[in-house]
């Protein structure tokens, strides 16, 4: 424990005063920000993010880019401390060059984002929002939904996000099927999924959810082609990254008929603004069920990314490391 203040600016809005209270304990100065005028985390350039970390030490951030011009305007910060678990808007390499350690928040929200898939999947399939709408404008009637209980449910990508889901999966009886980079017989032998390839998900699956990182080879594996692999009338959750659908093409086969719904979480406009007008008629078509990026936003995940993020910028600034699960880079080995 240093005697001297360590400063550290957080990004991000809903952190709790028992995560300020934990890095005040171990000799931090946090700085809640408040954006500039006319900014969001994800639209700070240079000069407002030299401006609002300054020198500080740490920052514990949640959208913003941080490329390596902005790591190197800011020579004082030792560590980015990501509340989530993607990282695909940090220069990893520049970080490493330039001897600095970037985290996520590996384990904090990841009941919190299967949850909301499980939830999306049970919206979208009894169609709620529909049965909502026609219940205000009458006449009220029934409308004949679909299942989740003993479905075949393709998932994309099989990190903790995608494991928390499998666990809950389970007890609707259902009948999971894996894509995988790297296999785990043993897992599968524990939980009864079978591990197949993104073909198969695609041609047998009713219900598919996305829980991939945003790579080159992932961008857009869900398009029109893939759509056009699936069985009709299947619904399409993601609630990983946008770019990992092309929305476009979601939307034609949406309003075509070929898919039955989608639930989304994240989107392509939220990177490329010429996306947009594709988001809003996403937004307006009864069968999809959506929300604004939220999917690790509960007061109870909030809370323990936020702790997993200061207890990892604590750590780096002890000169100890970090949890291994949550270091993305360690430019300091």
């Amino acid at each position: 424990m240093t005697s001297k203040l360590r400063r550290v600016v957080v990004t991000q809005n809903f952190f709790d005063e028992a995560s300020i209270a934990y890095l005040r304990a171990h000799d931090c100065d946090v700085v809640i920000a408040r954006m500039p005028e006319g900014y969001t985390e994800a639209t700070l350039d240079v000069p407002a993010i030299k401006s609002l970390i300054g020198d500080a030490s740490g920052w514990i951030v949640g959208h913003a880019r941080i490329t390596r011009e902005v790591l190197e305007a800011l020579p004082e910060l030792q560590i980015v401390s990501r509340r989530g678990v993607g990282y695909e808007r940090v220069d990893t390499e520049a970080a490493r060059d330039l001897g600095r350690v970037v985290t996520i928040a590996a384990g904090g929200n990841d009941a919190t984002v299967a949850d909301q898939v499980i939830g999306m999947m049970i919206a979208v399939g009894r169609r709620f929002r529909e049965a909502h709408a026609q219940m205000q404008t009458g006449p009220w009637k029934i409308l004949l939904g679909a299942d989740l209980y003993r479905k075949t449910v393709g998932i994309i990508g099989l990190g903790r996000i995608g494991r928390s889901l499998v666990q809950r999966l389970q007890g609707f009886e259902a009948n999971i099927q894996v894509s995988e980079v790297n296999p785990d017989p043993g897992y599968a032998a524990k939980t009864g999924v079978k591990f197949v390839d993104v073909e198969t998900i695609l041609r047998e699956s009713d219900y598919i959810s996305l829980h991939t990182p945003l790579t080159p080879q992932t961008r857009h594996i869900i398009n029109a082609a893939a759509i056009e692999q699936m069985k009709p009338g299947a619904f399409v959750f993601n609630c990983a990254r946008g770019g990992l659908v092309n929305d476009a093409d979601l939307l034609a086969a949406l309003k075509d008929g070929r898919l039955g719904g989608a639930g989304l979480d994240v989107f392509e406009s939220e990177s490329d603004p010429a996306m947009k007008p594709v988001t809003d008629e996403l937004l307006a078509l009864h069968n999809v069920v959506a929300a604004p990026h939220a999917g690790a936003s509960t007061r109870e995940g909030l809370d323990r990314t936020n702790m997993i993020a200061s207890e990892c910028v604590v750590a780096v600034l002890d000169g100890k490391a970090p949890p291994k699960a949550c270091v993305v880079v360690d430019g300091r080995r």
